[in-house]
């Protein structure tokens, strides 16, 4: 296209990209417009949202610190679960990752057994495992950690097998041509150029799962969300806020300590 000096103007896309552009954006309204209406969102309850809201805020302010106490132990078993869970997960994720990364698989079948186990462990949420191991172990804590392990092994796994297939290739051929075993490949040709990536995956896994940990415990998986419900089925509303205080305070410090660990890696 020519400018009105007579030179060419750059066009990043061409008219086939635009057009291109244009037809799926609009196929994703056409989508999503479609999506709303079959959902069949009644509207009624929206003018009376506010007012129900206002209601239920005057019932939980102020908050009971009196009963703050009371939740120390279930917020311990929170953090706790997350921690155990966390670690079991990265134990059982680090041989997933490395038989589900391209380039240190030993065969296409452990490949396709790598990905299988991924896929499996995040199609499933922590509410569900948290469910299933409920019914196998009974309501407690032994369940809430099973929930938390089964559902971080694929995402931990996938990050890692993709940090892994990104590596320098020179590093491992280096260390073959110098004699080294499998496990000399795997210890100083793989290991060294994935530690960062990892440590920061770890921690970021483990935030994710404080904050699951408190959702699990509404299923009977302990922790601080069995405390929640049952001050919610109590109607102890000031109560509840306290909980939802101590969570939120938790889950900052969390976020703070993901954040100082991930950037003390780098």
């Amino acid at each position: 296209m020519a400018s009105a000096d007579g030179y060419a103007e750059w066009e990043r896309d061409d008219s086939r990209t635009k057009i291109l552009r244009f037809v799926a954006l609009l196929g994703v309204l056409v989508v999503t417009i479609a999506s709303w209406r079959a959902l069949e969102v009644r509207y009624e309850y929206v003018a009376t949202a506010p007012e129900n809201i206002w209601n239920l805020l005057e019932r939980m302010v102020p908050p009971d610190t009196a009963y703050a106490n009371e939740i120390v132990t279930p917020m311990l078993h929170t953090v706790n679960i997350a921690v155990v869970g966390t670690l079991a997960a990265i134990v059982l994720a680090l041989p997933v990752a490395y038989i589900g990364a391209r380039n240190t698989t030993p065969n296409r079948v452990t490949y396709a057994l790598g990905k299988v186990i991924i896929a499996s462990s995040r199609s499933v949420h922590s509410i569900i495992w948290a469910l299933l191991f409920v019914i196998m172990f009974g309501p407690n804590v032994l369940a809430g950690i099973l929930a938390i392990t089964f559902r971080s092994i694929g995402f931990v796994a996938k990050l890692l097998a993709e940090e892994i297939e990104e590596i320098d290739e020179r590093a491992v051929e280096a260390v073959t041509a110098t004699g080294g075993s499998g496990i000399d490949v795997l210890v100083y040709g793989v290991v060294p150029q994935i530690k960062a990536p990892f440590v920061g995956l770890a921690m970021y896994r483990w935030d994710i799962n404080v904050r699951e940990a408190t959702i699990i415990g509404l299923v009977g998986a302990g922790g601080i969300g069995a405390e929640l419900n049952n001050r919610i089925n109590a109607f102890d509303w000031q109560a509840v806020l306290t909980i939802l205080i101590a969570i939120l305070a938790v889950v900052i410090v969390s976020e703070l300590v993901s954040a100082y660990a991930r950037r003390t890696v780098r």
